[in-house]
């Protein structure tokens, strides 16, 4: 006899939400994650007081009133507004590419004056953008590619610009009106409880191991279960058979500071070659905290290898087809079902992780 329904592997968003659903069709689940807490990369430590993103900043985000709907059911929000801050060699600049943003960089005022002088700069480039870098300066010119965009990609994706793909940043936001709001979706914010009780909410009334390794014996858990959701690794889950996706991953340094407020918002992005970490998050600021301490976390990109945690999946043509013969094998499994970043091979905000999760559940429950 099966002692479940279903065996979710893995703890995060996708593996809660699925959960969820399946328990209000009357199913019981068992969660596994291999990590030793809940909640995967949403996951958050109290230090200070001040709930700290561990795995990097999430910053809840959505255009779809469902979704919005759907996680107030577990959460309250905050009214967060991501508002992050270049730094470039000091120079201080708003984000995302906006009337702000010109005025500092040129000095214009109105929009017209900001369209010409990057009409000027765009005009470098003719014919369909080869990559990252003519993409970027057709949209934005060459000033701000330079101080904004190149050393802070080059970081992050630890090769040049011209060797990236152009569609990386095709849906680069660019305004023309006095706007810091980084996110154009209708709904935005924090929640109020912090993400370990959104976790918790949703996955009340499932049974969950922690630190328990479903590949390394997954003939013998898997057969506690009827059904098996997997948000693992794909090509770990088929033996790297074909071989391994690309990645890359991320280093953190956490550091609790002896004073009230470090650097005045949640998220500065460092956008020069010479300073090694991309961002510095100061975490009260997600939740307006007035602690007498803060903490911080830097924020260095990585070249990912087993072992390390695989944050941004490398979407080029190469890793596509790769993706897409792991992919078939899924296809194939008679009893798991694939969810997820990691098993779906897809860099996911967390509202599309939450409809993802609600439209498969949909699928094998109704």
């Amino acid at each position: 006899m099966k002692q479940y329904d279903y065996l979710i592997v893995g703890c995060g968003l996708f593996g809660a939400v699925f959960a969820r659903q399946a328990m209000e069709h009357g199913k019981s689940c068992l969660i596994l994650d291999k990590r030793g807490h809940r909640g995967g990369n949403v996951f958050c430590e109290n230090r200070e007081n001040i709930d700290v993103h561990t795995y990097g900043a999430h910053i809840f985000h959505t255009s779809s009133p469902q979704i919005w709907e759907y996680v107030n059911r577990f959460a309250s929000f905050n009214r967060f507004t991501n508002s992050p801050v270049a730094n470039y060699k000091g120079e201080l600049y708003n984000l995302p590419f906006n009337m702000n943003t010109f005025h500092q960089m040129w000095g214009v005022v109105t929009p017209q004056e900001a369209q010409a002088k990057i009409e000027e700069q765009r005009g470098q480039i003719t014919g369909k953008p080869r990559n990252l870098e003519e993409q970027a300066i057709s949209l934005v010119g060459r000033d701000i590619y330079e101080k904004l965009i190149r050393d802070y990609t080059e970081k992050q994706w630890g090769r040049s610009c011209r060797e990236l793909p152009a569609f990386i940043i095709q849906r680069l936001p660019v305004r023309y009106t006095y706007d810091n709001n980084y996110f154009n979706d209708l709904f935005q914010g924090i929640p109020v409880n912090g993400y370990n009780a959104l976790i918790d909410n949703f996955i009340d009334g499932s049974e969950v191991w922690l630190n328990t390794d479903y590949l390394a014996d997954r003939e013998g858990l898997s057969k506690l279960a009827r059904r098996v959701v997997f948000t693992g690794p794909i090509d770990k889950y088929f033996d790297y058979r074909f071989g391994a996706l690309s990645y890359r991953s991320l280093r953190f340094e956490t550091e609790a500071l002896d004073m009230e407020n470090y650097q005045g918002v949640a998220v500065m992005n460092f956008t020069d070659r010479d300073t090694p970490y991309t961002r510095i998050i100061e975490h009260k600021h997600f939740v307006f905290g007035k602690q007498p301490k803060t903490v911080i976390t830097r924020e260095y990109p990585a070249e990912w290898e087993p072992g390390k945690e695989p944050y941004y999946p490398v979407n080029d043509e190469k890793n596509q087809a790769l993706y897409a013969q792991y992919a078939a094998l899924a296809a194939m499994e008679q009893n798991v079902l694939f969810g997820g970043r990691l098993a779906e091979y897809k860099y996911y905000d967390m509202d599309k992780v939450i409809a993802s999760a609600l439209s498969k559940a949909q699928k094998e429950l109704d």
